[in-house]
């Protein structure tokens, strides 16, 4: 079986963005990956936004995977838009709970099990679902092992796979896998890779979402200081070498979050794909 690659993107603000993330599309589009996904505001704040992203990227006859959460809305809205994705042909949806936005309002959380539960019964198995796993545990986790469950609860549910919170740490992800064997969970989880680039700004991110940036790695990116091509150019080696080091040790694909950048992503995703196909 062929190994499965797919991007992420998110939603532009503007129609400069818009029209950038046409031309990155375009360019990896080059690359045959599975999918492209979109991602979703907290609480449906990009619904919107999304769903245009969305539609517009099945027009270019590309495979698209909305991301989507209950978020403030009603069921009705929630079915009314799987409806739009239905019959628009799209067949992939990555499930999540979502955050709660501040100022909403809104209180409560609609838990990705839930969410799963609530499309198979409308849609019956046309949507293959994607949910999300946390090798370093998602931060709201009671622990370790009730993180676990979680992720069960959701594929049980009627999940076909996961894909991961991006990490830094190859171990934490074989050690993750063998956990989630250990728990009865039989379906692919792919591991999600992000970029390091801006180091200031992925170490604020991290902190808040709960990856872990090693010790030694953040070290060695610290010792860079201002000096941002070092940083790229060393980033783009160790990260590749992560992936080559995930897919030899098993991963049935790569989940590329781009940041809507077409550089290092593509660099990084061709060198693996072509190692790795």
């Amino acid at each position: 079986m062929a190994n499965r690659y797919s991007f992420e993107f998110f939603p532009p603000k503007t129609e400069i963005g818009r029209e950038k993330l046409k031309d990155i599309r375009s360019q990896l589009a080059a690359l045959n990956p599975e999918f492209f996904s979109v991602t979703y505001g907290a609480g449906g704040s990009t619904r919107d936004n999304t769903r245009d992203i969305v539609l517009e990227t099945k027009k270019a006859g590309l495979s698209v995977a909305p991301h989507l959460s209950f978020g403030g809305d009603e069921e009705s809205e929630i079915l009314e838009l799987l409806n739009n994705y239905k019959d628009a042909g799209i067949d992939r949806i990555v499930a999540l709970r979502g955050d709660i936005p501040s100022g909403t309002g809104v209180t409560r959380l609609v838990y990705a099990r839930e969410l799963v539960e609530f499309i198979r019964k409308h849609t019956g198995d046309h949507f293959q679902l994607e949910v999300a796993a946390y090798p370093e545990i998602h931060p709201d986790a009671k622990n370790y092992d009730a993180d676990i469950r979680f992720l069960k609860d959701k594929l049980d549910a009627g999940a076909n796979s996961a894909i991961t919170q991006y990490f830094f740490s190859a171990d934490s992800y074989f050690y993750f896998l063998d956990a989630c064997e250990k728990a009865g969970i039989d379906k692919p989880i792919y591991p999600g890779i992000m970029p390091i680039t801006n180091y200031k700004n992925l170490a604020r991110f991290s902190r808040n979402c709960g990856a872990e940036i090693p010790r030694w790695l953040s070290q060695k990116l610290d010792g860079y200081g201002d000096d941002q091509q070092s940083i790229i150019e060393f980033g783009n080696e160790f990260v590749t070498e992560l992936c080559h080091i995930l897919m030899e040790g098993g991963a049935p694909g790569i989940h590329f979050y781009s940041m809507n950048q077409i550089e290092p992503i593509k660099s990084i995703a061709e060198a693996v794909m072509q190692s790795h196909p």
